[in-house]
């Protein structure tokens, strides 16, 4: 029987808009919504997913004003879950029908605007439908991936929700290795939370059944997750750069690898570009007089910033510079092939693993 509010409970509107960079809270979020009896005292609603397409998007919305106008005489309701609602509220009249649709939503049907963005965005992407939720009286919500200390008290909530034991300083192991201390922003964090869910049900398995099919009924051990999760660290163009600024060569070699599966390596050379320039310019500045203080002024730079590019330029002579700039000149002309010459991913892998060791490494 499906569960039903006290007839003095306030019926919640059946709408949301949830947004951030974590895919599983968001997820989690939308199952709450649509198992919430305020919401749908007649039983939750069967999900229906649309998303958002450039070219289409009068279909689209006339498909989920329909849908979500038109009650159920049996059965449980429908809730729209809308994602990627970009190219639906570009255009005037299509913004207004979408809006218009959230004051149409027959009795036990629903809509959620989820939105996955990158970390660091504080605002849902379209204001607009924020505000349109939010004036229906619907939840307007970020989810954000947690980091550091937080994913580790945040892997211990989800054991205990799911009856796992964790033994002392597993927790941590797991937020460790699935990146959740790499402290750079540009880091994608959207599928951590949903990675460690995955590999607690894993360790799960491990501590109920032993090599030979014996109960062990135990804690799930830090040695435990470094035997059976492998390391998923993200991989971080800022911290690469960084690692480069500051000649360390082994961090910069780690992250260079994880980086080149997923990057461009266009873009590689863009940001080390910019950056060995940079510090070009700043090593010159240092050299006549300027403090690190004065460059804010000078270029224009966030305090933190300009002490973080002055140590790094420090850690440089001017020689050294150049000539890291020069190799970046060779390796731009590889990855384009100039002069007709063909390179393989290995060929360039190896290239850039060369010019971390022979161009960013300190010289003795």
């Amino acid at each position: 029987m499906p569960a039903v509010a006290s007839p003095g409970q306030r019926s919640s509107p059946p709408v949301a808009y949830f947004w951030g960079d974590d895919s599983y809270g968001i997820e989690t979020a939308v199952e709450a919504v649509r198992n919430d009896p305020a919401r749908f005292p007649g039983g939750a609603p069967e999900r229906w997913r649309v998303r958002g397409e450039a070219g289409d998007a009068a279909r689209i919305i006339g498909e989920l004003r329909e849908r979500l106008s038109t009650g159920t005489m049996f059965g449980s309701g429908t809730l729209a879950i809308l994602s990627n609602a970009g190219p639906l509220v570009r255009r005037g009249e299509d913004r207004d029908a979408l809006v218009a649709a959230i004051g149409l939503l027959a009795e036990g049907n629903g809509l959620v605007v989820t939105e996955e963005t990158d970390s660091g965005k504080k605002d849902p992407p379209s204001k607009v439908l924020s505000d349109a939720v939010r004036a229906a009286g619907g939840e307007v919500r970020p989810l954000v991936a947690p980091r550091e200390g937080g994913l580790a008290a945040w892997v211990e909530a989800r054991a205990r929700e799911r009856g796992i034991t964790l033994g002392p300083g597993a927790a941590k192991e797991l937020a460790t290795r699935i990146g959740g201390f790499v402290r750079e922003g540009d880091v994608d964090r959207r599928q951590q939370g949903r990675l460690a869910v995955m590999e607690l049900e894993k360790l799960a398995l491990r501590r109920a059944t032993g090599p030979a099919g014996e109960g062990r009924n135990g804690s799930v051990t830090a040695e435990d997750v470094r035997e059976l999760v492998a390391e998923a660290v993200p991989g971080t163009i800022w911290g690469f750069v960084d690692a480069v600024g500051m000649r360390q060569r082994t961090r910069s070699l780690e992250l260079l690898e994880r980086l080149l599966d997923a990057t461009p390596e266009p873009v590689l050379l863009a940001v080390l570009h910019r950056r060995i320039r940079e510090l070009i310019e700043i090593a010159d500045r240092l050299a006549t007089g300027e403090s690190p203080g004065s460059l804010v002024r000078s270029m224009r730079l966030q305090p933190f910033r300009a002490e973080t590019l002055a140590r790094q330029a420090r850690a440089w002579t001017v020689g050294e510079l150049a000539a890291a700039l020069e190799g970046l000149l060779e390796l731009d002309s590889l990855v384009k092939g100039v002069g007709g010459a063909t390179t393989g991913d290995a060929s360039v892998r190896l290239a850039f693993n060369l010019w971390v060791t022979d161009r960013v490494a300190p010289t003795a």
